[in-house]
């Protein structure tokens, strides 16, 4: 039986979260589940699922996948993840030629030797056919490989059923972030620097600074509340709404409501807000979104997704915090409960910040006085 927790990053493992019940009950059937798992047909790669419970059976309860080849202590950290989750028996699969996927297997396989983990099996799959690590037996386990359907199966044709995606690979997840371009790039452009006009005089013409900090945070918190609904009922902002909320998030204390507000039952409006706000703010207006993004998607078990919007956030800020620390316990298999347990509410938040104060706005107003990139995007 299949249910999930997954990660992902580039240069350290991937782990998925709870997808609906599949019934796994052959080679075939693991195969065809790990596409779904990780969100993409993984290549060159190796994929570990842990599974709770006595073999025969068993629910998957996480998928950590690592890019090859191992180039260091990637593995390290496997026994203390697989102990601190109970999982109780493994699954792993290597994609790719038997050069690149032999020394992991390998690697591996002495890991979890006297570990009191079940290796349950070891297999290694390229161009549509799978080799198995433990069998040795040539009427089941050919030196050929055991052909099967990358794309077909009971197992794949009710994670669609479900919703659930594979795409082709992991640069097409990248992809799916990708700025949006032309005349909706035109239009954001615009939209931004009317916000930034008006915000401008706005400071200018204010005589108490702490005041307007006050006014601007809490206008700024209740459009984040509002934007999560509009996007868990089905909608979505427009330009104007999100360049306004692209300036709220720069604002710390806005930004941490936003995170605080990401729960096991709305991480898909999230995950829906924040994904189409990476994609259409302004760059220097990204990081918070692509990190409120890799939040909502590692709550929900995507933790490709998840890397790839916090690699987003670092790119363009390598000093912004809090794409640093998701990073951080991406590359270390934390899960994300580990941060939900320790996040505060929103009244803890007002005592642990204060009073609003003009110092909350540093961040906007370096936002303010930076030019657009493209400032000849502005005209018409």
């Amino acid at each position: 039986m299949l249910s999930a927790m997954t990660t992902d990053t580039p240069d350290s493992p991937d782990l998925p979260a709870a997808p609906p019940d599949l019934l796994l009950g052959s080679t075939e059937d693991v195969l065809g589940a790990i596409p779904y798992l990780l969100g993409f047909h993984p290549a060159e790669s190796l994929v570990v699922i842990g599974l709770r419970g006595r073999p025969p059976r068993g629910d998957v309860h996480l998928t950590v996948r690592w890019d090859l080849p191992l180039t260091g202590t990637e593995l390290d950290r496997i026994l203390p993840l697989l102990r601190r989750e109970r999982i109780g028996q493994v699954i792993a699969v290597g994609y790719g030629p038997g050069p690149l996927v032999t020394p992991a297997a390998d690697e591996l396989r002495a890991r979890l030797r006297g570990s009191g983990i079940a290796l349950v099996d070891l297999l290694r799959a390229e161009d549509g056919r799978y080799w198995s690590y433990l069998c040795a037996r040539s009427g089941c386990c050919p030196p050929s490989g055991t052909p099967y359907d990358r794309e077909a199966g009971a197992v794949a044709a009710r994670a669609v059923a479900y919703g659930l995606v594979a795409l082709p690979d992991r640069r097409t997840l990248e992809r799916s972030l990708t700025p949006v371009g032309g005349p909706a790039r035109a239009a954001m452009r615009r939209a931004t620097a009317r916000i930034a006009e008006e915000l401008r005089a706005r400071l200018a013409a204010s005589g108490d600074l702490d005041g307007l900090a006050a006014e601007l945070v809490a206008d700024g918190t209740a459009r984040v509340r509002e934007a999560i609904g509009t996007y868990a009922a089905g909608g979505r902002l427009d330009d104007e709404q999100a360049a306004r909320l692209g300036f709220d998030l720069a604002v710390i204390r806005t930004r941490d409501e936003a995170w605080t507000l990401i729960t096991d039952d709305d991480h898909h409006a999230h995950r829906r807000l924040w994904q189409d706000l990476t994609r259409r703010l302004e760059r220097r207006f990204v990081p918070p979104a692509a990190s409120l993004l890799g939040m909502a998607a590692w709550h929900g078990g995507d933790c490709a997704l998840a890397g790839v919007a916090l690699g987003r956030a670092h790119e363009i800020d390598p000093g912004y915090s809090m794409a640093n620390l998701l990073l951080h316990a991406l590359r270390h298999l934390l899960p994300p409960h580990a941060f939900k347990d320790r996040m505060p509410t929103s009244e803890e938040l007002d005592l642990q910040m204060g009073t609003p104060r003009t110092a909350w706005l540093l961040p906007m107003v370096v936002l303010l006085e930076e030019p657009p990139a493209d400032p000849v995007g502005l005209a018409g």
